[in-house]
């Protein structure tokens, strides 16, 4: 059982399924009391009622709309009022669009600046102080090898990921010395609702480099408990990421159009 989550308390954002799910179910298996928060409260309260009878902590749901304006202050307020003290904050909330900027949905695009970018900042200004003061704990936030890179067909979305890896790794060395981490996981494709969500396939040339919710948590936990800054699962999600930094950015961002040029609309 890791010591880093034994007897601690874990919130858990976007829980109700994919990754987050599994966040909580291997977060409680390895000791942590877990705080649950998604949209879909039938999902969240069946998952708190399994993870308390199979795993022994305490598993608490909290559905909520955290896409809506000010929805961090809404949480951190419940969060307050319920007595909760958080040591570990796993952000994973988010989704994506597909498809060219100037045809999708501006009121759309705005819901997912606020859940992928506004809701992690606000919850990290909340949150952080005291973990500091009480030296232990830590954050992890969810990027995307989409954070390497411009990626025309998913532009906005990119740019969401690309400010989630930037700041993490800042908070990284801000918190040295303080016994609080910061850990940016940067999974390749994983077969979770998002690409439903999307609009989008996992391309046939992606499937090689595909891992499962499992492994890519289990990997993405790994390396917070070693007190790691960045992560990208998996060996081609890995060489791919390292890629982007050999040429610039214009030819990152065309090679990114070819892989998506087909799914483009």
């Amino acid at each position: 059982m890791s010591e880093v989550f034994k007897g601690t308390t874990a919130l858990v954002t976007g829980a109700s399924s994919g990754l987050g799910e599994e966040f909580a179910r291997q977060i409680a298996g390895r000791g942590a009391n877990v705080v649950l928060v998604a949209r879909t409260a039938s999902k969240l309260e069946a998952l708190a009622a399994e993870l308390a009878q199979a795993q022994g902590v305490r598993a608490q749901a909290l559905p909520m709309d955290l896409s809506a304006a000010d929805a961090g202050r809404a949480l951190c307020e419940e969060l307050a009022s319920r007595g909760l003290v958080i040591d570990h904050l796993i952000n994973n909330a988010g989704f994506g669009l597909h498809g060219r900027f100037v045809k999708l949905d501006p009121a759309r695009e705005s819901e997912m600046l606020r859940l992928n970018m506004e809701l992690p900042t606000a919850l990290a200004h909340a949150l952080l102080p005291g973990m500091v003061e009480r030296r232990r704990g830590g954050i992890l936030n969810v990027a995307s090898t989409g954070a390497f890179q411009p990626v025309p067909g998913m532009a906005t979305y990119a740019a969401t990921k690309a400010y989630v890896l930037s700041l993490t790794i800042g908070l990284s060395v801000e918190l040295r010395g303080t016994g609080v981490r910061a850990l940016a996981l940067c999974p390749g494709p994983v077969p979770t609702g998002f690409q439903n969500v999307a609009g989008i396939d996992i391309a046939p040339q992606h499937r090689m480099a595909v891992l499962t919710a499992a492994e890519t948590v289990r990997r993405g936990l790994r390396a917070y408990e070693k007190g790691r800054a960045v992560i990208v699962p998996g060996t081609l999600n890995s060489l791919g990421a390292l890629g982007t930094r050999l040429v610039s950015q214009r030819m990152s961002a065309r090679i990114a159009a070819r892989v998506m040029g087909a799914r483009l609309t």
